[in-house]
């Protein structure tokens, strides 16, 4: 088993490999090429799971942190938070329960702005809450945002203000050195970005644009993790959305898969974003 190897994950909601046009796909701007260098270098993942319509977040996201065909399970794509049959199955078969059996430190990076650690209202769990929840008892807090050890869902934390955060903005760049921060002190670190899934629906070209110009500061600075030795940085995402500004919903596009650095070249065979769970855990098994 490989004991040195330390892992961050990046969950992109919402984000397929589409068009190369740029009047179409956003993700092909000019504007952003650090952003499109990393998606050049990406392997693409069905994610529709062999079921009819377009998936969905629920399912989607339980696929990819569980390794199960959740939208199978499930007869149908779920959107939103998931419902109670679909969060037992989360909370039997996560990622992060897997990897504490194995004996592995997993976290995840994300704050919620919350004094109590331990209560998310059942309403306002999501998959990555459900997961956290269940194999890690409880979620990163206010205090560990503001000391640093935890980045906002929205990066930069402008989105917090609406909810009695008073302080100052932080950059990309500075919320990356936060995230290399937690991950070394872990075996695997996962950060969810959902904003890209939104801004995809709202058709709105400044959200688009604040999303994407984010990322393309915030994404290199945390993808240099992987010029270290025995680490890795991994990125994917549920659904295609935001690759198709030609509709407001979710598509049938890949997603991406990017795999930089230690055992890279592991990740490139894979077909599914039911593929990712089991490569993962495979990745901290090798000897």
């Amino acid at each position: 088993m490989t004991d040195d190897l330390k892992i961050i994950f990046i969950f992109v909601d919402g984000v397929g490999l589409g068009s190369d046009d740029p009047a179409i796909n956003p993700l092909r701007d000019p504007r952003y090429p650090d952003l499109a260098k990393l998606l050049d270098s990406a392997i693409p993942l069905d994610a529709n799971l062999g079921v009819e319509g377009k998936p969905q977040s629920a399912t989607g996201q339980a696929a990819l942190l569980t390794g199960v065909n959740a939208a199978k399970a499930m007869g149908r794509h779920i959107e939103g938070f998931p419902p109670p049959t679909l969060k037992k199955l989360i909370e039997h078969e996560n990622l992060f329960g897997k990897l504490r059996k194995m004996g592995k430190k997993p976290t995840f990076a994300n704050s919620y702005w919350i004094d109590d650690p331990h209560k998310i209202p059942l309403r306002r769990q999501s998959v990555t809450t459900v997961m956290t929840l269940s194999a890690l008892g409880g979620v990163r807090h206010k205090e560990e945002l503001l000391t640093g050890m935890a980045v906002n869902h929205d990066i930069t934390r402008w989105t917090m203000h609406t909810r009695g955060y008073d302080g100052e903005l932080v950059s990309p760049e500075t919320a990356a050195g936060h995230l290399l921060a937690v991950a070394e002190e872990h075996d695997f670190t996962l950060f969810e970005y959902f904003l890209t899934d939104r801004a995809g629906h709202s058709g709105n070209p400044e959200l688009v644009g604040q999303c994407l110009e984010t990322l393309e500061r915030f994404l290199p600075k945390v993808a240099s993790f992987a010029a270290q030795p025995d680490h890795l940085f991994l990125l994917s995402s549920d659904h295609g959305n935001i690759e198709d500004l030609s509709t407001f919903t979710h598509t049938r596009n890949p997603v991406p898969l990017i795999a930089l650095g230690a055992g890279a070249e592991r990740f490139r065979n894979l077909e599914s974003i039911t593929d990712v769970t089991p490569a993962i855990l495979e990745r901290f098994m090798e000897p």
